[in-house]
């Protein structure tokens, strides 16, 4: 596994070297395929993952029968850390989207007793939980109080932060969603989400491509998303 991408968890980032090396020993490596899923809403929930190489997506299921997309994580993100405190069922269904997806994953009995005697690593998990519950926060915000094309544009910005690659034309963002997805990820209809980010390329904004997106003028993207 490797240990750099694990560093950029906060869970995991005030870890020295030796007890990297005692957790990682302590950890399971899971590999997917895409469209495979890891574990779906409602399945028992006993262990904590890492995203060590690819994409994943959270999603759930509305009453209705609607899919929504919570959230997509790549490379040094952590999920499953909810039950450690609340155990029971899964919130969420993770499936990959890339070709190939690498976890890591630690059992809560592991990671309970990990947790005893190594305050840096309590205090990582407190950071990602303030981390999920403030964006958890924004985006019931952005629901209420901003339109789809800012939302779009927010999405762009917070996917160009996490997994964009500078190049001559712009930030390259691959994010390995269908536009399906990506509308889920925004909240907001296909045709919606469609219609902003044509309109963002007819200006010049962005260059649009498969499961990915070129931002050409990231200034822009940043107004239209304040």
């Amino acid at each position: 596994m490797d240990q750099d991408v694990l560093r950029h968890a906060p869970l995991f980032s005030e870890l020295d070297d030796e007890s990297m090396t005692a957790m990682l020993a302590m950890m399971d490596r899971t590999v997917l395929k895409r469209g495979e899923v890891l574990f779906h809403e409602g399945d028992s929930a006993d262990r904590l993952y890492a995203v060590v190489d690819g994409k994943v997506k959270l999603s759930r299921v509305s009453a209705g029968g609607q899919d929504s997309l919570l959230a997509i994580l790549g490379p040094g993100q952590v999920f499953g850390e909810l039950s450690l405190f609340d155990p029971g069922q899964r919130s969420s269904t993770v499936t990959a989207v890339t070709d190939q997806v690498e976890l890591a994953s630690l059992s809560h009995d592991d990671l309970l007793v990990w947790l005893d005697g190594r305050p840096s690593v309590t205090r990582g998990l407190l950071a990602l939980l303030s981390g999920r519950l403030r964006r958890a926060n924004d985006v019931i915000g952005d629901l209420v109080f901003a339109d789809a094309p800012r939302r779009v544009a927010k999405a762009l910005l917070d996917l160009a932060e996490r997994f964009g690659q500078e190049t001559e034309e712009g930030v390259h963002v691959r994010h390995d969603l269908t536009q399906e997805e990506l509308a889920q990820l925004v909240g907001a209809a296909r045709e919606t989400v469609n219609k902003a980010l044509a309109d963002f390329a007819a200006k010049g904004w962005v260059k649009l491509e498969s499961r990915g997106v070129i931002i050409t003028d990231m200034e822009r993207i940043v107004r239209r998303a304040g």
